[in-house]
């Protein structure tokens, strides 16, 4: 009775922190839900689309409903790792005596928005990328632990290739999610003008706090995974792995490397969440295959024949996913 209370508190308290978001942002619900998935899974998120779409603007609004710590750092190619995670000041006393004094950086907030990852040097993009993976920052001696909940949603640009460092393959794997910002539609545009020509000052409400979110993230891990939705979630990883027993037709034609084993792992924590804001306590195929896309579409490498037959992770990932879908179903 205890978890079915607990369940339904916190989908409730869930669905009030999307409502409030979209009084600030118009259409994008699925950009909305990747990045509370992300946040509630403990991972991170990078989203690519052009500018303009409000994706600034979402990660300071979840802020503001959260009541979290937000920061943005604007990645730029002289940028150096201590702009992001701090560095040791001198200081001195009264008497003139000197010490060094650790001076944190923008790095220790609950909300970091990295803005256009791919315009700064591997260096910086490697020092963000560690406090990701690690949670703690060190200077000196010292390891200075980040405040749960944390979480790092990095931009880039998809049709800007000049003057930029595009992440390579091993640093996109510690993003748990990939999300593409598409354009809003005309009814959805027509809102956003309508919002600018009538000047609206738009209030939002705090949902919840620090506390309360590491509760409900508590609760999506307490979510129940049978072993069938577990196989099909292997089954997905193992599907995009070229030359194995278990690969796509695609996989084998078109992808040079397949998903990591983090790919499964993600699939199933963010499919926790998933299920969690549909008021479930258990985890179904409909949730593995709802956040597929976004958890694989960066963890595989096509080939040069994909790109010489203009195929795509958007052209191919469907193709698998549905092929194993149906596998799954005549088991």
């Amino acid at each position: 009775m205890q978890t079915e209370a607990s369940l339904q508190s916190a989908t409730v308290k869930l669905n009030t922190v999307r409502d409030e978001i979209g009084k600030i942002i118009v259409g994008q619900q699925d950009v909305v839900e990747g990045v509370l998935i992300c946040l509630l899974s403990g991972g991170h998120v990078l989203l690519e689309g052009v500018p303009g779409l409000g994706k600034t603007t979402l990660l300071r609004t979840l802020g503001r409903v959260l009541n979290l710590k937000y920061s943005r750092i604007q990645f730029t190619p002289d940028l150096m790792p201590a702009d992001i995670v701090g560095s040791m000041m001198v200081e001195s006393d009264e008497r003139g005596a000197k010490a060094l004094r650790f001076q944190p950086g923008p790095i220790f907030s609950n909300l970091v928005l990295a803005d256009e990852i791919n315009r700064a040097t591997p260096k910086t993009q490697s020092a963000l990328l560690e406090a990701m993976q690690e949670r703690t920052v060190t200077s000196g001696n010292t390891t200075h632990r980040l405040e749960a909940p944390f979480l790092v949603m990095a931009t880039q640009n998809p049709i800007e290739m000049e003057g930029t460092y595009p992440l390579p393959e091993a640093q996109l794997d510690r993003f748990l999610m990939k999300i593409l910002v598409t354009y809003p539609n005309r009814e959805e545009l027509n809102k956003i003008v309508e919002r600018t020509v009538n000047c609206e000052e738009i209030h939002v409400s705090q949902v919840l706090g620090r506390e309360e979110i590491l509760s409900v993230r508590s609760v999506c891990r307490d979510t129940l995974v049978a072993p069938h939705v577990q196989d099909y979630a292997v089954d997905l990883v193992m599907a995009t792995q070229p030359g194995t027993p278990q690969a796509h037709e695609m996989a084998n034609k078109y992808i040079r490397y397949g998903s990591s084993p983090r790919g499964a792992q993600a699939m199933v924590e963010c499919g926790r969440v998933h299920a969690v804001l549909r008021g479930r306590l258990h985890l179904s195929i409909d949730d593995i295959q709802a956040v597929a896309s976004a958890v694989l579409r960066h963890r595989i490498i096509l080939n040069f024949d994909a790109h010489a037959d203009g195929q795509t992770a958007e052209t191919v990932l469907p193709k698998i996913l549905d092929s194993v879908r149906i596998g799954a179903a005549r088991r």
